[in-house]
């Protein structure tokens, strides 16, 4: 049955609906390759029994003509993502036996349109990484591998368990979360689509907080269409989230065939930084092509503010994260260190419960928020985040979508710069400036590098549009034609 494993949303979803197979034989086949790729370390927690479980529910409804959007569709969840009576840890060792007694507005959603639950997906620590190195539960390896090559490699991060699950075929597609950029990172890393929606279209409530003002839940799928099908399930308003807009969720699908002819796509001269390898210059330049050949309009647009994004993004995420994650004390729920009174209980726990990089980001976030340095840091870093926003929302005065490399490198060694945070954190270069401006974007693996790792291309566009994102990527990804695959060296 492994052959089932190969079919991505939109073939499964319509060979489900023709009586080729059912639920339960593709979930089964989806956890035999779980199985046989543990040295992956792409889940957490797998869920055998619950899964073949609610794929039979979901083969019941089918036969009853109750067929949701993802009717029977197994999927991985980024264990950030609360799930009713299912462990969830945020990969951290603090969040140690954690069993929600409710479940996240997106996987509901999920469930509610006939998804099969998989299992819980990797990640950085509390989603603080972009290499997935910084999980209590160890490292996820890239099922990527340079030519000539066996050194294990990073799938990217935070949503890298999710996006190593998908370029494996391990699940139909998998959920992330993207703070900036920690769902299209990873999905140029290994060769998959990865949508982050505009902040607001996917509901919060029920996803374990990083960043509360940049946090925003989006799919990672195989194709730009399954990424399309999978975000019309995951989205929608939900009145437990303060920041969740209620506006209506378009049919992203049926956007897709519109094509970017007449389309303006701007080129901001700023993301050419000092350092980019040519063959990143050279795919953007060849995707510049392909939207041209298409009846595209190319225009140069200026982001003048892209050089502070960066320290803009490291200033207010870490201050947030500081104050969210005040939270884990070790008194209600996870981990708890014993100590000769209640405030020594906090310290021990806090220190045995929490790895390097979430310390790093709380004493950063602390620090910035202190008396005396709030209004120097904290305060000019929002200011800043507003001009950022102003540059995008001049620019499309202009254009209809923006194209940008999505990463400034292939995938790395693991290990190569778990020592060097500034480097790890200049992986974000591209991406960080649409998260902190709340806008949608995308990332279409479009190219192999010399080595023969994936290559991505970004697509940013205005605020709730999401289907001309959608068309212009699937334009994309139908010039390019990327039908690569990872080997499966895994399975031997």
């Amino acid at each position: 049955m492994s052959e089932l494993t190969t079919l991505d949303i939109a073939a499964a979803r319509d060979a489900l609906a023709k009586g080729e197979f059912t639920s339960e034989e593709l979930t089964a086949a989806y956890l035999e390759a779980i199985d046989a790729a543990k040295v992956l370390n792409a889940y957490i927690t797998v869920l055998p029994g619950k899964a073949i479980e609610m794929a039979k529910e979901s083969d019941a409804r089918r036969k009853a003509g109750e067929a949701g959007a993802l009717e029977g569709i197994p999927l991985a969840i980024k264990d950030l993502f609360c799930t009713e009576g299912v462990l969830t840890t945020a990969a951290s060792h603090i969040l140690d036996g954690f069993t929600p007694p409710y479940e996240s507005t997106v996987t509901g959603n999920l469930w509610r349109q006939g998804a099969v639950m998989l299992g819980k997906t990797n990640l950085d620590e509390f989603a603080m990484g972009s290499s997935n190195e910084t999980s209590y539960y160890g490292d996820v390896r890239n099922p990527w591998r340079a030519d000539g090559s066996e050194d294990a490699l990073v799938p990217g991060g935070s949503s890298g368990g999710s996006a190593a699950a998908v370029a494996a075929h391990l699940c139909a597609a998998a959920t992330g979360t993207d703070t900036g950029g920690s769902i299209r990172q990873p999905g140029a890393l290994t060769g998959t689509v990865g949508l982050k929606p505009t902040y607001g279209r996917c509901s919060r409530w029920g996803i374990i907080a990083f960043a509360s003002s940049l946090d925003q839940a989006g799919p990672m799928t195989r194709t730009v269409r399954d990424a399309a099908i999978m975000l019309g399930a995951m989205a929608g308003h939900d009145a437990k989230d303060s920041t969740s807009i209620d506006t209506p969720v378009p049919n992203y699908e049926a956007a897709l065939e519109g094509g970017v002819k007449g389309l303006k796509i701007g080129v901001p001269e700023e993301y050419r930084v000092d350092g980019m390898p040519k063959e990143i210059e050279d795919l953007w330049q060849q995707g510049v092509d392909w939207l041209k050949a298409q009846g595209a309009e190319i225009k140069t647009v200026s982001l003048k503010q892209t050089k502070n994004a960066l320290p803009t993004y490291y200033i207010v995420a870490p201050a947030e994260a500081s104050s969210n994650l005040a939270r884990y004390d070790g008194v209600r729920y996870g981990l708890r260190v014993p100590g000769d009174d209640i405030t020594d209980m906090y310290e021990k726990t806090r220190a045995a419960g929490f790895g390097a990089e979430v310390k790093r980001r709380i004493l950063i976030g602390t620090y910035v928020l202190s008396a005396g340095y709030y209004d120097a840091y904290y305060l000019k870093a929002q200011k800043v985040r507003t001009l950022i926003a102003q540059d995008f929302k001049a620019a499309f005065e202009d254009v209809d979508l923006i194209l940008t490399p999505t990463s400034p490198e292939p995938a790395f060694g693991i290990g190569a710069k778990t020592d060097d945070p500034l480097s790890m954190y200049l992986n974000d270069v591209f991406t960080v400036p649409a998260s902190l401006a709340g806008l949608p974007g995308i990332s279409v693996p479009a190219g192999l590098s010399a080595n023969g790792l994936p290559l991505g291309l970004q697509l940013i566009g205005r605020t709730f549009d999401e289907e001309t994102v959608l068309r212009g990527a699937y334009a994309l990804e139908q010039a390019a034609g990327f039908e690569h695959k990872p080997s499966p060296w895994w399975r031997a």
